[in-house]
């Protein structure tokens, strides 16, 4: 019997504190590794095992524990994996238990590439206007009545704008409520925090800060550029003082985490994105891949996995709210879809007006957008705390000043409503979000809500959803439901055309997976492309409402193989590259019926999509078409008694009025197509069926089946009666064929009917043993895993070893093509 060893008992909270303990990590001279092992499993013992040293738990992720070692240029871990497999097919060892059998998942560190701050943006010329006096003195008043003597609060135009009246985030009325942050934490993490601001210095909250990047308590900038976290603190929690201007949530607690500045691996930022999630209530992420219009990056698995134990355990279990801002990159023709920070369904995005409530050049666009706030353009930017004693900008700009300015009202939303789930904060969003009078692809979903792909649902207004919240009645808690993969693979035309694949959400699937209303749809789509910036994926909504979740990028020359993105596919017209829409799959997240039955999502793996390649259910599975120029497939949907949630965000986000209950809907065009002649398994005027390719096959393999036998009965039946003419002429003669010739020939319809005729004859037995094996594989199980290097099972243990090579191989090629 094994022993419990007590770091299986360990708390959450000890966990976390272990984890902001870790000793500091040097890239230059050592290698580390994450390493989630069975809880019974000591790490030290394991460490002794593999020849590393243990570092100490992970943080806030049970069973995940931290190891280093020499710098080696192989992986430790990983080759001794393999060596102990190696050795069990090769017999050198038995089954029996092995300390490395309790490692759930390992991962050896590699500097990350930096993120980018998504703050500096060349000024325009502004247009300047006549001073608005009764603006200026409503301005005085409210300062007057909040006892606001900050110098440049006449400045902060994003509070109470004086040149553009109601082009500010509507708060100052909140204000006059008490409602001010009081008793919220929001966690800046990014470049360090100037805790010794005159503007930060009450509000700073030690104890939920970090340095990752020097692996320090504090997160002092130190470098030149170490500005973005402190201009970004200033805007959510800067106190009413004489120092420079006043935060969004001026009575709210700020800290800071700093992973910037310096080289970091997943480790780091695992810990850094859920640091003290039970004191730090919102995380404000001004950053993310370049915003170069060719990179397309997504967290790893480690950081995937914090953001969803943040979100389930995180402000005691109403889970950590992130915001990301929305990326900089419009003028590159980038799209925040190609992040997979801002296309999370755990985060909110956020992207920028001006101050004349329009659409800055830098600003991305996308369908994971949920929101605008303000920040630089029209020739004015956003005026903060800066780093100093009693330093202060009006130069902070791009979407990066926009997010926190989200976070600030967060924060006094969280004080007014401190029972709100992060799901909560979302649909608030949504609901209150203000549309505006600006041109862009506004669309009325069937909430009879206003969507854009610059703007979101609108601005953000703090009031509003202040006052939305303070009626709003919890949701209930999250449920989920998995399509099986479609399997598609046929080539993606040009713009003007599209593949449409087609797969039912029926009410008796969403019952039985306690799905009641949707919030948020994802699809998963794996496709093999030569250029990925000429690929363009759409969703439209049953409703006609279009998503576009993948836009062309005219300087991302990258291949593709697979890509979290969805699912009317086309590429631009007369581009000489191309690619193969290969599957898909497709995720609804909502709300659950019965909250007596709700679950918790499980913590993802890096193994979560490599099953892509199975196919579960064949009847799932319609036959994809290709829509001609200027037709639009037809979309149907479930009953539905409620309006519905816009189909928009994460990639896709669909979200509804929250005193009503919806059920959730999918695009499905109803026509279906024959083959196309390129499908034809052979050629004309043999039909097609009217079925795939694959199906053809099996179609024509049964009828030849049947030929061959029908062929082998009739000279059967020939040979028996001539054998008994020749006996009733002459006995003689049947004692000639009753020798070797007789055998022979019972040999082989032996073998023919049965495989192996036990009675044959040695040279007839093979013979028909070839006649059998020529069979071989076109059963409906063998015909369903072709083309998809699928083995098939193996019936006896001398391939035993074999299967496993192939399992291994196959989980390998999974997790090439997972990344998002």
């Amino acid at each position: 019997m094994r022993i419990l060893h007590f770091w299986g008992l360990l708390s959450a909270a000890t966990l976390a504190a272990a984890g902001k303990h870790l000793p500091p990590r040097n890239y230059s001279s050592h290698d580390y590794y994450a390493i989630h092992i069975s809880p019974s499993t000591s790490p030290s013992e394991l460490a002794a095992h593999l020849g590393l040293t243990y570092e100490g738990p992970f943080g806030s992720l049970e069973d995940h524990h931290v190891f280093k070692a020499p710098k080696h240029q192989n992986d430790i871990v990983d080759d001794a994996r393999q060596e102990l497999k190696r050795r069990r097919r090769k017999r050198e060892i038995g089954a029996e238990f092995h300390p490395l059998d309790s490692i759930h998942f390992t991962q050896k560190q590699k500097i990350k590439p930096r993120h980018w701050k998504r703050s500096i943006i060349p000024p325009r010329q502004e247009r300047a206007g006549p001073p608005v006096t009764d603006a200026i003195r409503q301005q005085r008043e409210v300062a007057s009545k909040l006892d606001i003597r900050d110098p440049i609060f006449e400045e902060q135009w994003h509070i109470f704008n004086v040149k553009t009246p109601g082009n500010d985030i509507n708060v100052t009325d909140v204000w006059l409520q008490g409602i001010t942050g009081k008793g919220v934490t929001a966690c800046v993490v990014d470049d360090g925090l100037d805790y010794d601001s005159a503007d930060l210095k009450e509000n700073f909250f030690a104890e939920g800060s970090h340095d990752y990047n020097d692996h320090e308590d504090l997160p002092t900038p130190k470098l030149s550029d170490d500005r973005h976290g402190t201009r970004c603190a200033g805007e959510i929690a800067a106190g009413r003082n004489d120092a420079c201007g006043v935060g969004l949530a001026y009575d709210s607690k700020i800290s800071g985490v700093r992973i910037l500045s310096g080289d970091i691996t997943d480790i780091d930022e695992a810990l850094a994105i859920n640091y003290e999630m039970q004191k730090n209530h919102i995380y404000s992420c001004s950053w993310g891949p370049p915003d170069d219009g060719k990179t397309m990056q997504a967290p790893g698995i480690l950081i995937e996995k914090a953001m969803v134990t943040a979100v389930q355990q995180g402000r005691d279990g109403k889970g950590s709210i992130y915001v990301f801002a929305a990326g900089n990159g419009a003028a590159s023709d980038d799209n925040c879809n190609f992040d997979g920070y801002t296309n999370s369904i755990y985060s909110i995005t956020v992207g920028a007006i001006d101050k004349n409530n329009q659409h800055p050049y830098y600003s991305e666009a996308c369908s994971a957008q949920l929101v605008v706030t303000y920040s630089s353009g029209g020739g004015d930017a956003i005026h903060t705390t800066d780093v100093g004693a009693n330093k202060c900008t009006s130069q902070h700009g791009g979407t990066s000043a926009a997010g926190p300015i989200g976070v600030g009202v967060y924060a006094l939303l969280l004080q007014a409503r401190p029972d709100l789930t992060w799901r909560d904060v979302q649909w608030l969003t949504v609901l209150t979000a203000v549309p505006f009078d600006q041109p862009s692809d506004w669309t009325k979903t069937a909430l009879d809500r206003m969507f854009s792909h610059q703007f979101g649902y609108g601005k953000l207004d703090a009031w509003a959803i202040v006052e939305k919240a303070k009626g709003w009645k919890p949701v209930k808690p999250q449920a989920w439901f998995y399509s099986p993969w479609m399997h598609v693979k046929k080539e993606i035309p040009e713009a003007g055309q599209g593949i449409a694949s087609v797969f039912q959400v029926t009410e008796d699937m969403l019952k039985n997976a306690n799905f009641e209303r949707v919030e948020h749809i994802t699809l998963t789509m794996n496709v093999e492309h030569q250029r990925r910036g000429d690929l363009s994926v759409e969703l439209i909504s049953p409703a006609g409402m279009t998503s576009h979740l993948s836009t062309a990028r005219r300087d991302d020359e990258a291949p593709l193989r697979l890509h979290r993105l969805d699912i009317h596919v086309y590429q631009r017209p007369g581009n000489l590259k191309k690619g193969v829409f290969t599957d898909w799959k497709l995720r609804l997240w909502g709300e659950c019926i019965d909250a007596s039955k709700a679950k918790l999502r499980p913590i993802p793996t890096e193994h979560d999509d490599d099953d892509h390649d199975k196919i579960d259910d064949p009847s799932a599975h319609t036959t994809s078409v290709v829509i001609p120029s200027g037709t639009a497939p037809t979309m149907t949907s479930l009953p539905d008694d409620h309006p519905d949630r816009p189909v928009n965000q994460k990639p896709s986000q669909t979200l509804a009025n929250g005193g009503q209950q919806t059920t959730a809907t999918t695009a499905i065009p109803t026509s279906t197509a024959s083959a196309s002649p390129s499908e034809n398994f052979l050629p004309n005027p043999f039909p097609t069926f009217g079925v795939s390719k694959r199906t053809q096959i099996w179609i024509y393999g049964a009828l030849s089946l049947i030929i061959v036998f029908i062929a082998g009965l009739g000279t059967y039946l020939f040979i028996a009666r001539r054998k008994r003419l020749s006996n009733s002429r002459d006995a003689y003669e049947f004692e000639v064929l009753d020798g070797d010739e007789d055998r022979e020939d019972t040999g082989m319809l032996g073998a023919a009917g049965a495989g192996a005729g036990a009675g044959a004859r040695r040279n007839r037995a093979k013979r028909g043993g070839e006649l059998y094996d020529a069979f071989a594989g076109e059963s409906d199980e063998d015909l369903l895993s072709e083309d998809e290097d699928d083995q098939g099972p193996y019936r006896d243990r001398e391939h035993q070893g074999y299967n496993e090579k192939y399992q291994e191989d196959d989980a390998d090629a999974g997790s090439d093509a997972g990344g998002i």
